[in-house]
């Protein structure tokens, strides 16, 4: 890829990988969403990159990340998580993901929901550096919110903005960055009706 990454990628090639065909990609399908927010609430206190490396052993622990499972699961399910060295053994981020799932199938369309507040098309900044990318916003802490009263957990504003970037609901790339206009393309697809994710 040619031009200058985004700062936080570094040259690790498991980071460079995810920034180069995930990261600020549009999705709009409902599971892939639900998932990332998880990941991004299992992040809380750690680097994105701890995340990923283990995000293989993630899905095989929480089954496929499959809500309608999830949703069923008690504490024999926490038990086993909570012993289970392929993921984040932090008995609060594995209770809100059952608590999560659950949340998730109370509402219609977990897609729909977040995108409606970005009009169905992602929103698109401008950072020449990192210091002109924020850790949360006002969309994020109206997101979060909304998502607290509907029972979801961790899901505070911080995390919910890196959730929004990492899915492509706010373009955060650095302006010259290659993935940046990728990214744009994949929006534009959005605004057109296509499905994507």
């Amino acid at each position: 890829m040619d031009g200058q990454r985004c700062h936080w990628c570094g040259t690790d090639p498991v980071y460079v990988a995810y920034h180069d065909t995930e990261w600020g990609m549009p999705d709009t399908d409902p599971r892939v969403l639900w998932e990332k927010l998880i990941l991004d609430g299992f992040q809380a206190g750690l680097s994105w990159i701890t995340i990923l490396r283990r995000r293989d052993g993630f899905r095989a622990a929480f089954e496929g990340f499959h809500p309608e499972t999830i949703a069923g699961w008690g504490e024999a399910e926490v038990t086993r998580l909570l012993a289970d060295p392929r993921i984040i053994r932090h008995r609060g981020k594995i209770e809100a993901t059952i608590l999560n799932a659950r949340a998730y199938l109370d509402m219609p369309d977990f897609g729909a929901f977040l995108w409606d507040y970005v009009d169905g098309t992602p929103l698109v900044n401008a950072p020449e550096t990192p210091a002109d990318i924020p850790a949360a916003t006002d969309l994020s802490h109206r997101i979060s919110k909304d998502l607290r009263k509907r029972g979801f957990r961790f899901c505070g504003p911080t995390i919910t903005y890196a959730f929004l970037q990492a899915s492509g609901l706010i373009n955060d790339h650095l302006v010259g960055c290659p993935a940046r206009a990728r990214c744009l393309s994949a929006g534009q697809r959005i605004q057109n009706g296509q499905r994507v994710g």
